[in-house]
């Protein structure tokens, strides 16, 4: 009896993992991730919580990209028990948005046209240009496999490969710096309606987390009910949600009666609570938007739980 893992024809090795578009996509993350890590590990230099989040995002993105790309041109992905397209979809939405916020973060904070003092000196100034060119073209190499990978109309495809899929994971992101500027001071505690906005953050990043978790692990299937239909609702309690968020916090932040309606003059740089409310507000209403947008392509969804 032959082995259940022996693919067709008898080919162990997937030379499209690297030759085909997407692959030459992954290779290039590859590169250019190898690249900007060690740009900025051997003289870019970094500190603070701003660089550890970069090298973090970047070392983060390049181990799991050397993961697809060794699963896929061995082909031992077959052997994982996940939906290995939901899988592959999400990662690279997440490492598109991962990439573009280090390659604005890095250069903003630690990149300069003018030469640093000693001892780091005009190299340290190079290598930091350097690293924020291939910081960029990172971006752009994940931003092309979510390009290619994306489902197109009429194509059948997993569910984080369509729209409303690559949406869950831009919710759960923006939710993430709700979730940052929530704890940076910003009072969120005075008033019951300011906790409950910070109730409507929780829930819904909780549940779009749990439906892209079972969607990764190929569970959708065993629900009661149809997921795409499950969604759908979700979604639709969503935008109810966000947008009691979104009338509720600005009122209780900056209306004269309970806030601030402009920056207190003597509101500390870095450290102003003024600051933190006006970034949950404006990432309220991003997410809001991109509730209402993923509800309208959820109406059309159709997608096969098995890929």
């Amino acid at each position: 009896m032959g082995s259940t893992m022996e693919p067709p024809g008898g080919a162990y090795l997937h030379l499209g993992a690297v030759t085909s578009p997407v692959g030459t996509a992954r290779v290039l993350q590859l590169a250019f991730g190898c690249t900007t890590f060690s740009l900025v590990a051997h003289r870019g230099g970094f500190a603070g919580v701003q660089g550890t989040f970069c090298m973090a995002s970047w070392g983060f993105c390049f181990a799991l990209s050397v993961l697809i790309v060794a699963c896929e041109f061995t082909r031992l992905h077959g052997c994982l028990r996940l939906s290995w397209g939901n899988f592959t979809a999400a990662f690279a939405m997440l490492a598109t948005l991962l990439c573009a916020t280090a390659a604005v973060i890095y250069p903003l904070y630690f990149t300069r046209l003018e030469c640093p003092p000693e001892p780091a000196s005009c190299m340290a100034r190079n290598f930091r240009l350097a690293a924020s060119v291939f910081a960029g073209l990172l971006f752009l190499a994940y931003a092309a496999e979510v390009a290619l990978t994306r489902a197109r109309p009429g194509q059948v495809a997993s569910y984080m490969a369509t729209v409303s899929g690559l949406l869950k994971i831009v919710q759960a992101f923006v939710a993430c710096i709700i979730f940052g500027a929530l704890v940076y001071d910003s009072r969120y505690g005075r008033y019951v309606a300011t906790q409950w906005c910070v109730a409507v953050y929780s829930l819904c990043f909780l549940a779009t987390v749990a439906v892209v978790a079972l969607s990764v692990m190929g569970h959708t299937g065993g629900l009661g009910c149809p997921f795409d239909r499950l969604v759908v609702v979700y979604t639709f309690l969503a935008v109810l949600l966000y947008l009691s968020a979104a009338v509720i916090w600005p009122v209780f932040c900056f209306d004269p009666k309970y806030g601030e309606p402009g920056r207190p003059l003597d509101c500390p740089r870095g450290s102003c609570p003024w600051d933190s409310q006006l970034v949950v507000a404006i990432f309220t209403y991003v997410n809001l938007l991109l509730y209402i947008i993923d509800l309208a392509y959820s109406q059309r969804i159709r997608f096969v739980p098995t890929l």
